[in-house]
C-alpha cells in the first residue's frame, strides 16, 4: 500500500517510527506536511495536491498538531472524500481537540470523570469552585496541550485569582477536582483497533504535579485491571477513534478519564513498555484496507456517541 503520514516534521520520533514500521511490512511510506497540501474540491475528480503533484494514497495516518487542527482536519476530510482510508477520521480528530465536548460526550456515556465545572461569568467563580469540592483544584485552559495551561490552585484565594485572571484574558477554562490519591501519577493507555496494546504509568518530577514526560516526568510499564482497560477502550470508541491515547487517574471511586488524545506520541509508550506500537498501527491499517481488483474498499465506520451530520495534540 501507499501510506501517507501527515506530519510537519519527518524527524519526530512518532513520524519516523511509523515510517519505519510501514516499510518493514512492505508498504511505501511518505511523510506529507499537511500545511503544504492544497485541494481541488470538485465533484468529478477531487484531489489533494502536494508540491505540484497529485497525491495518490491508499491510507493516511494523521499526526496533526493542535495549532493546525482546522487546516489539518480539512486535509484529512479531503482524503476521505477521495475514498482514502484515514486511521483517525476528520470528525473524530476535530471532536477530540475540544476538551469540553470530549468530557460532555464521555459523561453522557457514564464513564468515570473528575468533577468538572465550566462557567463564563466572573460572578460564578465561587459557584464553580464549590461545584468541584473547593480547593485544592485544577484549572485548565481548553486550548492547552502537554501540560501547558494547567494550574494547581492549592487554596480558595489562589483559585479565585487564577480563574479571575484567565477570565480577564477571555480564555475558556475548565475547573476540576484535584484527585489527591493519584499522588502525581497517571496512566496512558494506548488503544488501537478497540484493544489496549500498551500502557504506562507516568510519575511527576519532584515538585511538579503534572506527570507529562515533556515536563520531566518518568514512565514505567503497568498492567491495567479490567475496569481500567474497559474504560480506555470505551473512551476511544465514544470518541470514534481507532487509535487513541487515553489518560486515566486512579481515584478512590475507580478510574477517571483526564483526556483522550487523537495523536498520541509513540516515544514514551514504546520506550517504557518495549511494545512495537507503530507496528500495531500499521497492522490496524492493513486490517481495515482491502483491495478488490485494484479498487480500494473502505469499511463503514463504527458508530460514535454523537452524529454531526455525515460521518466522518500531535502529542509530541
Amino acid at each position: 500500500m501507499n501510506i501517507g503520514i501527515l506530519s510537519r516534521r519527518a524527524s519526530l520520533y512518532s513520524t519516523a517510527r511509523l515510517k519505519q514500521a510501514g516499510k518493514e511490512r512492505g508498504h511505501t511510506m511518505r511523510v506529507v506536511n499537511p500545511l503544504r497540501c492544497y485541494m481541488n474540491i470538485t465533484a468529478k475528480h477531487p484531489k489533494v495536491m502536494y508540491r505540484g503533484e497529485e497525491l495518490l494514497l491508499d491510507a493516511v495516518i494523521p499526526r496533526i498538531g493542535a495549532s493546525v487542527t482546522f487546516y489539518g482536519t480539512a486535509v484529512v476530510r479531503q482524503f476521505e472524500v477521495m475514498g482514502v482510508y484515514s486511521v483517525v477520521e476528520s470528525q473524530a480528530l476535530a471532536r477530540s481537540r475540544d476538551k469540553l465536548r470530549t468530557l460532555q460526550l464521555l459523561s453522557r456515556e457514564g464513564l468515570g470523570l473528575p468533577v468538572t465545572g465550566f462557567a463564563r461569568s466572573s460572578r460564578d467563580i465561587d459557584g464553580v469552585i464549590d461545584l468541584v469540592g473547593g480547593a485544592p483544584l485544577i484549572i485548565k485552559l481548553l486550548e492547552g496541550t502537554q501540560g501547558v495551561g494547567v494550574v494547581l490552585a492549592e487554596t480558595r484565594k489562589a483559585a479565585e485569582s487564577v480563574i479571575g485572571a484567565f477570565q480577564q484574558l477571555d480564555a475558556n477554562i475548565l475547573v476540576q477536582e484535584f484527585i489527591k490519591e493519584a499522588a502525581g501519577s497517571d496512566i496512558r493507555a494506548f488503544v488501537v483497533g478497540g484493544r489496549v496494546v500498551a500502557a504506562m504509568e507516568r510519575r511527576a518530577a519532584p515538585g511538579e504535579f503534572r506527570s507529562n514526560l515533556h515536563r520531566g516526568g518518568s514512565a514505567s510499564p503497568i498492567k491495567l485491571d479490567t475496569r481500567e482497560r474497559n474504560t480506555a477502550i470505551r473512551a476511544a470508541r465514544v470518541m470514534g477513534l481507532g487509535v487513541a491515547g487515553v489518560d486515566l487517574l486512579r481515584s478512590s471511586r475507580g478510574p477517571v478519564i483526564m483526556e483522550v488524545n487523537s495523536s498520541p506520541g509513540l516515544e514514551g509508550i514504546e520506550t517504557a513498555t518495549g511494545v512495537d506500537v507503530a507496528g500495531e498501527i500499521i497492522e490496524y491499517i492493513e486490517s481495515n484496507v482491502a483491495h478488490d481488483h485494484g479498487d480500494l474498499v473502505q469499511p463503514p465506520s463504527a458508530p460514535v456517541a454523537d452524529r454531526d451530520g455525515a460521518r466522518s495534540d500531535d502529542d509530541e
